[in-house]
């Protein structure tokens, strides 16, 4: 029988796996501001994976429930900060260099990570989908089910320790003038997300 922990690696993995507007996000600043930049953006999102792993798994049904029975609010503040970044990304001046993030940078940009992907509730039924398929469903041991989410933020963060790898290293080939329509392609998706997401309000 395969690991709780190891079960959730690959789910973590997997979900974090397809590339939507915060992998656009993170590969940009891994551009802009370096790969620890980068990288601590994808924390947030694996926090924000192993909280909604954490209520699928321990069948918090109250919460998950709550947060459904709201999602069009968080749709909404999802779908306008996501045209803020997008804004902001298409008309910021391409970095010379990737210097090293001061400790609030870092914090900012795990902060907005973690707000962007909890204001998505639809993650919350990917994890349910997902359990409920692997024959999980709601973990009553304690300990199992700790392994299980302690696998998921693993794995999501291993992903993103990969992507920002990847970009940080495509990043020393790429001059100003390339980086600047990084920047305006990067704005123009993460906007269309934004877009996207206030449309597919009831």
């Amino acid at each position: 029988m395969i690991p709780f922990f190891v079960r959730g690696l690959i789910i973590g993995f997997s979900i974090a796996a397809p590339v939507g507007p915060i992998g656009v996000l993170c590969i940009r600043r891994t551009f802009i501001d370096g790969r620890a930049v980068g990288f601590v953006s994808g924390l947030g999102v694996a926090t924000a994976d192993a909280f909604y792993g954490a209520i699928a798994g321990f069948g918090l049904t109250f919460v998950s429930g709550f947060l459904i029975r709201e999602q069009d609010w968080l749709r909404l503040a999802g779908g306008l900060f996501l045209l803020y970044l997008g804004l902001r990304a298409f008309i910021a001046p391409p970095a010379t260099t990737a210097a090293g993030a001061p400790v609030r940078g870092l914090a900012g940009a795990y902060a907005t990570t973690l707000v962007l992907t909890l204001t998505n509730p639809m993650t919350i039924l990917s994890f349910a989908a997902i359990f409920a398929g692997l024959g999980i469903a709601a973990v009553r041991d304690y300990a199992s089910a700790g392994a299980l989410v302690a696998g998921v933020f693993t794995g999501s963060a291993l992903w993103w320790l990969v992507l920002s790898s990847v970009a940080a290293a495509a990043r020393t080939r790429l001059g100003p003038p390339i980086l600047r329509w990084v920047n305006r392609a990067a704005g123009v998706v993460i906007a269309a997300f934004g877009v996207l997401a206030l449309l597919s309000l009831r």
